[in-house]
């Protein structure tokens, strides 16, 4: 007896121990891809305008700025479906080796084009390919990396365990906002001529390591057993986007229950970014205090996930953004104040209440998924959501900001209304945290 409580405790311990090595794998390559996508936010916010769109009105050169933005968003979704299909058919591994090279060598290209005074408009259509490219990445990556570490965790333990993905994207944004903020100490010619670029070419650094890391986890068990249940039984392998299409309940339930967190998420980086610097606080006060909430989140959002193990995902997500509603209009009044201790607390408060929403997201998208289409399923899902929710929204806000005589009232009230969306989807969704994922469809 002795003998097989052994080997059965050596086999707990290198399951957890893998366990583990997977959800660090899950963490570093989420934070390398997001530092690479939300970098473009903040270039968007504070160079792209002046060296893609010169020459134009302020305000107008941000909307152009912000619409390059959105073609990312525009493009996760195909990334879902790309890199889905094929996770779901041969692996989620693979696909997220080859999500991270082509996230990698899109940024560092964005780094070298050339601006609109030196090959005029064809710099902003570059710069919109390649962020196409980063949006099929990204959409790729999430789901993969969100699916391993779910699927290889506790059942007890897997909005925690899935946080961890979404925990990358604060952590992604740290460091791409402090790179940048580095960079924009410069003289305001060399930073618009070359030192924005900088933060975009240190994306080959980071995909090496990212490469590295990634090589050395495993397959998903729960993915192995359901593809050999499948051959065993003789079972012609469907196709998981069809299979999601089928019953679309689930993914419309999903895009409209995330879509608040993401419109919530992204305008902090952008508009609000480029708000506190056109009231007198100064740029780089405001990239590093937003860079100092971001790092403050990140354990919020590990809490969100732990909180939502034991009260459910749907309690904590709806009083996320409950709370996120009643707090807009002092959040405006602290960015607008000038004062960056004041940015500070208004980018950490925000984030904070957002993590409740953002921490049990991964689980709460990719557990409505049976294991041969999640891959499909919860990428699609989860970047629709992403396309709907922030995609366009710097650019609405800042059309609502400009055309209203730079009210902020229009702004407030157009996150409320996508706030409030959310909550009723989420509430007209099943708790998920009990689901059986061993589920093949």
């Amino acid at each position: 007896m002795s003998g097989h409580t052994t080997l059965a405790s050596a086999g707990t311990a290198a399951k957890r121990k893998e366990a583990r090595t997977v959800i660090l794998s899950s963490y570093l390559g989420s934070t390398i891809e997001f530092y690479d996508f939300l970098l473009y936010a903040t270039a968007a916010a504070v160079a792209f305008p002046k060296v893609f769109f010169a020459g134009t009105d302020e305000w107008v050169g941000v909307v152009a700025a912000y619409a390059t933005f959105a073609a990312g968003y525009v493009a996760r979704p195909l990334g879902g479906v790309i890199f889905g299909h094929f996770g779901d058919r041969i692996g989620r591994k693979g696909m997220l080796i080859v999500s991270m090279a082509m996230m990698g060598i899109a940024s560092t290209l964005i780094g070298l084009i050339p601006g609109a005074s030196v090959i005029g408009p064809w710099g902003a259509v570059l710069l919109v390919v390649l962020r196409v490219c980063q949006g099929i990445a990204v959409g790729g990556e999430w789901g993969g990396a969100a699916l391993m570490a779910l699927e290889h965790s506790d059942p007890k333990r897997r909005g925690f365990a899935a946080s961890f993905v979404n925990a990358g994207a604060p952590t992604g944004a740290v460091l791409g906002t402090v790179v940048m903020g580095i960079f924009s100490a410069l003289p305001q010619d060399a930073f618009l001529a070359w030192g924005w670029r900088v933060p975009f070419l240190l994306s080959f650094v980071l995909l090496i390591v990212g490469m590295f890391v990634r090589l050395r986890v495993s397959e998903s068990p729960i993915f192995a057993e359901a593809v050999a249940k499948e051959g065993a039984q003789g079972a012609k392998r469907k196709i998981p986007l069809v299979e999601v299409l089928r019953r679309p309940k689930a993914l419309i339930m999903i895009m409209f229950a995330g879509a608040a967190g993401f419109g919530l998420q992204v305008v902090l980086p952008t508009f609000s970014v480029t708000y506190a610097v056109s009231k007198g606080a100064p740029q780089q006060g405001v990239l590093y205090a937003f860079a100092g909430a971001s790092a403050i989140s990140i354990l919020f959002v590990l809490l969100g996930g732990r909180l939502s193990d034991r009260f459910g995902r749907r309690p904590v997500m709806v009083a996320g953004l409950a709370l996120f509603i009643a707090y807009l209009f002092p959040m405006f009044g602290m960015l607008g104040s000038g004062n960056v201790g004041l940015v500070f607390l208004a980018f950490t408060v925000a984030l904070i209440l957002h993590s409740s929403l953002y921490g049990p997201l991964a689980a709460f998208v990719s557990e409505q998924f049976g294991t041969t289409n999640r891959y499909t399923g919860a990428a699609v899902g989860y970047q629709l959501a992403t396309l709907i929710g922030a995609g366009f929204t710097p650019g609405i806000l800042a059309g609502l900001y400009k055309d209203s005589g730079q009210s902020i009232v229009p702004v407030v009230v157009f996150l409320s209304v996508m706030a409030l969306v959310s909550i009723v989807f989420i509430l007209l969704t099943r708790e998920s945290k009990n689901n059986d994922l061993t589920m093949v469809s």
